[in-house]
């Protein structure tokens, strides 16, 4: 017997188109190999089968579509599939198991895939500290119970596990922590190193149901410590004299503080800040999206006595990216500790222990720095300031996702005789 050409073969699918026929055809080029044609398909194209007795019975097996899968591909497919068959195995079965293994997902431990999740999101981070937390809390109370688990493997009940020991202790923390799990599982499902599913570490119609809401406990551990719902703030009645006192102490902590009472800044804010964030001409301090708590750039109106701390502190730079308030370094920005400390001795110094501070908020607790955020909103509502601008000031995002959509301007020099009213106040003595 003659063996089938591609030009033969070619002529053959011609020939079939042109009739028309409504019954399949079959196209044998020899070894139980034929090309299927079927009605009303394209022309010039069909499916290969082999036909193989198995187990004493006969089986189709495809082996691909034609013209992807050429004659001479489709023949060395069926040489390799009777070869199988000669040898008592079952080539069908065989690729049906190729392809569940290619289904099935890599193996990977869940400190691995933490780790990939945590290389694939350096970029995006707010700050390095921030991205310095997300691991190690992770290092700190996941890795030891679950980070040589296998992440496909990783269930409800681990997470559960690892959660529960923090849940009430440190709910703020835990509720990072549960977070992070499901970042990590969402990106291993992603990445093919776990089977598409639900995440085990989501909240809603998963762990709401098994651990205590998280917003509660945090009310709750807070009251526990005597810090109550909010961080201690200063009357604004009293802000006045402390002023005098704080403007009295030397050094860059002092410095800094006060501009931050001045602007109404979080801490966090003006310790990041450099020179480059400074427009003197304007007299605005723009402060990077990236250094803001919601990622937003922010705008600040500077008073005249804000731009007179700037001033004072100038001769310490030398480059535009320099910090404003530098450490002791230099190079580095001051520590959030350096503020609470300087607060804190403020506050203690020469009060005997158990007494009440001298610098607290009505229900005797130490102020801290980020509560005269609070002292400012208090002062700006018992002198009649329009809410939607000290809430601009305080860079609050509106919980009212429309209304934010639309009030998108800053208002800049609209807040401006907010803060220079704000500051009169602050040094009015």
């Amino acid at each position: 017997m003659v063996e089938m050409s591609a030009t033969g073969l070619k002529a053959k699918l011609s020939a079939i188109s042109k009739e028309n026929s409504e019954k399949p055809a079959r196209i044998g080029v020899g070894g139980g190999l034929h090309l299927l044609v079927k009605p009303n398909q394209k022309p010039g194209t069909g499916a290969w089968v082999l036909r193989v007795m198995i187990d004493g019975k006969r089986r189709d097996m495809g082996l691909g579509v034609y013209p992807s899968v050429g004659l001479a591909d489709a023949r060395l497919a069926a040489l390799e599939a009777r070869s199988a068959v000669a040898k008592g195995q079952d080539p069908i079965s065989i690729r049906h198991g190729k392809k569940a293994d290619r289904n099935k997902p890599k193996s990977m431990t869940f400190k691995a895939a933490a780790q990939a999740c945590y290389e694939s999101r350096v970029g995006t981070w707010r700050n390095s500290k921030h991205a310095a937390q997300w691991i190690s809390t992770l290092e700190t109370y996941v890795f030891p119970k679950i980070g040589s688990k296998s992440v496909s493997e990783v269930t409800v009940g681990d997470v559960h596990s690892v959660l529960k020991p923090i849940w009430s202790k440190i709910p703020e923390t835990a509720t990072r922590v549960r977070g992070r799990i499901e970042n990590v599982m969402s990106y291993a499902t992603a990445s093919g190193f776990r089977p598409a599913g639900p995440n085990p570490a989501s909240w809603r119609g998963n762990l709401s149901e098994i651990l205590g809401a998280p917003s509660r406990l945090k009310a709750t551990v807070r009251r526990t410590k005597g810090r109550g719902e909010n961080k201690p703030s200063l009357p604004f009645n009293e802000l006045p004299i402390f002023m005098i006192e704080l403007a009295a102490k030397v050094g860059i902590s002092a410095l800094a503080l006060r501009f931050g009472i001045l602007t109404a800044a979080r801490p966090g804010e003006v310790r990041a800040m450099t020179w480059e964030d400074i427009d003197f001409e304007s007299r605005v301090w723009i402060v990077p999206g990236a250094k803001m708590k919601g990622g937003k750039t922010h705008f600040v109106p500077l008073s005249h006595v804000a731009l007179d701390i700037l001033k004072e502190v100038l001769p310490l730079k030398h480059n535009r990216n320099d910090f404003v308030f530098p450490s002791r370094k230099k190079e580095t920005a001051l520590s959030d500790m350096s503020l609470s400390m300087l607060l804190r001795g403020m506050a203690h110094n020469g009060v005997e222990s158990g007494m009440r501070p001298r610098w607290a908020d009505p229900e005797g607790h130490s102020v801290v720095p980020h509560g005269f955020r609070a002292t400012f909103k208090a002062w700006s509502l018992a002198n009649s300031w329009p809410d939607h601008l000290s809430e601009k000031a305080l860079s609050h995002s509106d919980k009212d996702r429309v209304r934010a959509a639309y009030a998108r301007e800053p208002l800049t020099e609209e807040r401006r005789p907010m803060m220079q009213a704000w500051a009169d106040w602050c040094c009015k003595n």
